[in-house]
């Protein structure tokens, strides 16, 4: 909201850029050894689920901050890019994210590679052009925004509790 759309492009190609390290280590390495071991994605899945439920209660306590103020530090183009690689790279959500939803639509008995490629691409593809409408969207409705803080953490804790509630309830192992 502070940055405009066009610095945003650079947190976004960041965070697809991660996402697309993290894909291939979950398909080529990580992959093999969760599709082996149910138990173990199982266990990983409630973990992930638990994970979700303290990041919306976390998100829905947390006080809103401060985005009324007029300060903002001038950041590089570099800066934008290492704050997306950073922010998608060491969530844990993301890492979650890949072995959950990806093994499904891969059949690892046929060619895995093209498979992942299509799968990848659409991935990214979609995960920008979101990134990029959110954005535009933030920056249409900033107004209201700056308005209405809390009711932004408590949207984004809802979200959460149901994302969890989803995986509960259809990822069978």
């Amino acid at each position: 909201m502070n940055y405009g759309v066009q610095k945003c492009v650079w947190t976004a190609l960041g965070d697809v850029t991660a996402n697309i390290i993290q894909a291939t280590l979950v398909i080529f390495v990580i992959g093999s050894f969760i599709s082996d071991h149910p138990l173990f994605l199982n266990t990983f899945k409630w973990i992930g689920i638990i994970y979700l439920a303290y990041l919306a209660y976390d998100t829905y306590n947390s006080r809103p901050k401060d985005i009324n103020s007029g300060e903002i530090s001038e950041k590089s183009i570099f800066s934008f890019f290492k704050d997306g690689f950073l922010v998608a790279g060491t969530s844990p959500k993301a890492w979650m994210f890949f072995p959950f939803i990806f093994p499904q639509f891969i059949d690892f008995n046929s060619n895995y590679v093209a498979q992942f490629l299509i799968l990848i691409t659409t991935y990214v593809v979609l995960d920008f052009l979101s990134l990029i409408a959110y954005a535009m969207l933030a920056n249409k409705l900033v107004v209201w925004l700056k308005a209405n803080p809390k009711l932004i953490n408590t949207i984004s804790a809802c979200v959460l509790i149901v994302i969890a509630i989803i995986i509960a309830i259809t990822q069978q192992y």
